[in-house]
């Protein structure tokens, strides 16, 4: 009966509602300009620049490690913590590097304007799409193209890992040649999100990778891509502080090499209180205060 009721009322209400002002749904507005964050990263030559400079110390150390056998990896063993970190043994296994891939290696500059153009913010289904036909639109970061040439010639296996699906593999594959970064193999050179089941977690890719090769360096723009703790629930603050305490601080730019992305990611977040200390606020003096 109420159900009825309900019909009948809707029914009589029809007409009152086409008879009703109508709001008009506006499409949202292009901005005029990218954001700041992708205007440095896809367009600056100080993003570049700082890319380069980065690209151009990992070799360096790498090239020298080759030399020197290291004892350990650089990759954080299971069961290490951030402030008593230890590390996957090398033994005599092969050298391996190991890098995240977008905005790593290779910047999504056509899924980027897409993201520009509507002002939508990421969305998860559009990305999928990119994953499976953005091969055309793609480009190196600046440098990494011709540093992971160098290291494969000193006898380093490249290697990425990244939070792309492993059900993108080939299509992933194929947009990393596409940018100039050489061949990957799912499973072999590429280790994908859905490889275990840790989800967008790297730990256990990277624990993988360990056990066959030894890693003396990684790359990555997100702190998730040199370990998970990083991001196992810390404040803002914490987390900052954290990548500035001994033993960590010590490998930065010594076996963990981090490319400038402020366009998204684990880094972009934080509220007032988080970014500016209560004793690092400044305003203006009143007029006629010194």
């Amino acid at each position: 009966m109420a159900l009825k009721m309900r019909v009948a009322a809707s029914l009589l209400l029809a007409p009152l509602a086409a008879c009703a002002t109508t709001q008009t749904v506006t499409a949202p507005v292009s901005p005029a300009s990218p954001p700041a964050g992708m205007q440095y990263l896809y367009g600056s030559g100080e993003g570049a620049a700082i890319s380069v400079q980065a690209w151009h110390a990992l070799l360096t150390y790498v090239a020298a490690k080759v030399k020197a056998r290291p004892a350990d990896s650089v990759v954080l063993a299971e069961g290490g913590t951030l402030s008593a970190p230890k590390f996957a043994p090398c033994g005599d296994k092969p050298f391996a590097a190991v890098f995240d891939v977008d905005e790593t290696v290779m910047l999504n500059t056509g899924y980027e304007y897409h993201d520009a153009k509507t002002g939508k913010g990421f969305d998860a289904a559009a990305w999928d799409k990119w994953e499976k036909t953005g091969e055309g639109a793609v480009g190196p970061v600046p440098g990494a193209d011709h540093v992971l040439g160098a290291l494969r010639k000193l006898g380093v296996t490249v290697i990425f890992n990244t939070n792309r699906s492993a059900a993108n593999a080939d299509a992933t594959a194929r947009a990393i040649k596409a940018a100039g970064l050489g061949e990957a193999v799912h499973g072999q050179t590429l280790y994908l999100s859905g490889d275990d089941a840790m989800g967008s977690r790297k730990d256990g890719r990277r624990w993988t990778i360990a056990i066959k090769y030894c890693v003396i360096a990684l790359g990555g723009d997100q702190l998730g891509d040199f370990s998970d703790l990083f991001n196992a629930g810390q404040s803002v603050p914490d987390r900052r502080a954290a990548t500035m305490r001994l033993p960590i601080a010590g490998l930065w730019g010594n076996g963990w090499f981090v490319m400038p992305n402020p366009v998204y990611g684990s880094g972009l977040k934080g509220g007032f209180d988080d970014i500016f200390p209560m004793d690092k606020r400044w305003a203006p003096p009143a007029e006629g205060e010194k």
